[in-house]
């Protein structure tokens, strides 16, 4: 055969490769709204920056190599904003992107170059689970593996050494809820949903029925599980958080997170901090009103942030640095962090220290969720898991205490004895093993209610932070409105220290999700 003629051979090929499940699958997927697998992939990346691997690959299985273009997974390496990035996205037009023995191997090998090379992971989910009959039997479950003996452990491993995206953008069944369940960051968008099994397989299984929005829809990952860290109304809104998750990271665990100009007016609002600040001690408030005096151009980029609503965990920037935030909520429970809150705690410990994030801790906390329901919950070992991750946490952390800091949940939130490397409060700070008022009535109760209120008043100022700075239990008690000059002048130290705040990654291997 002539050059020529090869040539042609190939571009046909890769032509029709190209065209997905063909034209009437492609049709009906844009009618529910939804771009394509390869839509996708060129939404996310930088304008011809794509190369695929895998474009020629098809299903092992005799007479369906026509049916299986791509055996239903687009893949390949781009750039977005100029940084290299590995990509991988189900094709729903083919086969619904059911996993079978190629569609595997492309995403084991794919997974392993992506781990080789340290580049950030984005992975678009929509797939309907196993292929039948290709994995029905012995032989078929056993060549899913891969052939290897833990060939599998790329595909359902990941340590933290790049950052790993999941972005759920239709019905996510079996591998793709897998991948979710392992991600660093999860993305979900309305209409999707995100669990191990299909409900037409879990009708036949179980003789239940629920519908993909019942068993994992946006509403159940965002607000009970946790599983998804943002919600996106569409795939557009999507590919934006995707891009913004980003931005705040490195590439990989050997760098420092990227540097950004500081938007102009940024800290203009400290002088007005304390008018968010409730002058009587009992009342609610909102912690966001706080950070986002501090923050660079006022602007939080929240995790979960309706799951656990009495802790935020948000990436920010202040003097162009990359931080990671975590403080009580006093608007949500007091304050006090439930079982979810400390999953919540734990998982973004995991996160910033894998990418060498200083974190800094922002307290205003009576405790601890208490009672019988939190013990049938398991709220000691929630606790000690997150005072577990805390004490492996390598990267620079700075503790502020705001307001209330009280009992074991100041130690969650890295206060005395927990490893804080910067440690301060404000003079509105309270201290002490439980709220005073609580203490108070505990110790005094059956007294006369003047002499009680008179043993209650003297417990609250015994919280004071002066004590505690005398004996040098905190570094500094600060201007509520140098709050932003103090962070600055903590991060020029880090990032003039010998290892520039690079952590060590001890909690690489730990789980994202408990």
């Amino acid at each position: 055969m002539k050059f020529e003629e090869l040539l042609e051979e190939l571009a046909l090929k890769k032509e029709k490769a190209r065209q997905q499940g063909g034209a009437e699958k492609v049709k009906r997927h844009h009618e529910r709204g939804s771009l394509t697998a390869r839509e996708r992939v060129a939404k996310i990346l930088d304008d011809g920056s794509f190369m695929e691997l895998g474009l020629l690959a098809t299903s092992d299985m005799p007479g369906m190599a026509e049916k299986t273009p791509a055996d239903g997974v687009v893949l390949g390496f781009g750039t977005i904003n100029n940084r290299r990035v590995g990509v991988v996205a189900n094709d729903f037009t083919v086969l619904a992107s059911s996993n079978a023995r190629i569609n595997l191997k492309k995403s084991i090998q794919f997974k392993t170059l992506v781990n080789k090379n340290k580049v950030p992971l984005v992975w678009f989910g929509e797939a309907g689970g196993a292929r039948m009959p290709d994995v029905q039997g012995s032989r078929g479950i056993c060549s899913i593996s891969g052939g290897g003996t833990d060939t599998l452990k790329v595909e359902y491993g990941h340590i933290r050494v790049h950052p790993f995206v999941m972005a759920a953008m239709g019905e996510c069944y079996g591998i793709p809820d897998f991948q979710a369940c392992l991600a660093d960051f999860v993305v979900q968008v309305k209409g999707s949903a995100i669990s191990i099994s299909g409900p037409r397989a879990l009708s036949k299984a179980i003789g239940q029925s629920f519908s993909g929005e019942e068993l994992g829809g946006w509403e159940i990952h965002d607000k009970i599980t946790g599983m998804s860290d943002r919600i996106a109304e569409d795939e557009e809104e999507c590919f934006a958080i995707i891009k913004e998750f980003l931005d705040y990271l490195p590439s990989n665990n050997t760098e420092l997170p990227p540097v950004r100009p500081v938007p102009e007016g940024s800290g203009e609002n400290m002088p007005n901090i304390l008018d968010f600040l409730p002058e009587k001690r009992t009342r609610t408030y909102d912690m966001h009103k706080i950070l986002e005096c501090i923050v660079d151009g006022g602007k939080l980029f929240e995790l979960k942030p309706n799951f656990g609503k009495m802790l935020i965990t948000s990436f920010c920037r202040v003097n162009g640095e990359t931080l990671g935030i975590i403080a009580s909520n006093p608007a949500h429970n007091m304050g006090a962090m439930n079982t979810d809150g400390l999953e919540k705690l734990t998982s973004f410990l995991c996160l910033c220290d894998s990418f060498n994030i200083p974190l800094v801790f922002f307290h205003d906390t009576p405790g601890h969720w208490v009672g019988k329901e939190a013990e049938e919950k398991r709220v000691g070992a929630k606790v000690m898991n997150a005072l577990q991750a805390l004490y492996q946490v390598t990267v620079p952390k700075i503790a502020i205490i705001i307001r209330k800091s009280y009992g074991q949940a100041a130690a969650n939130m890295c206060g005395p004895g927990s490893g804080p490397d910067y440690f301060v409060a404000w003079p509105t700070a309270e201290i002490g093993f439980m709220d005073p008022t609580i203490a108070a009535d505990v110790v005094f109760g059956k007294l006369p209610e003047e002499e009680r209120q008179k043993m209650t008043d003297l417990m609250v100022s015994d919280c004071s932070p002066y004590p505690v700075a005398q004996e040098f239990y905190v570094q500094d008690i600060i201007d509520p409105r140098e709050t932003r000059k103090y962070l600055v002048d903590v991060l020029k130290i880090i990032r003039d220290s010998a290892d520039k705040g690079m952590g060590q990654h001890l909690l690489a291997g730990w789980p994202n999700k408990f």
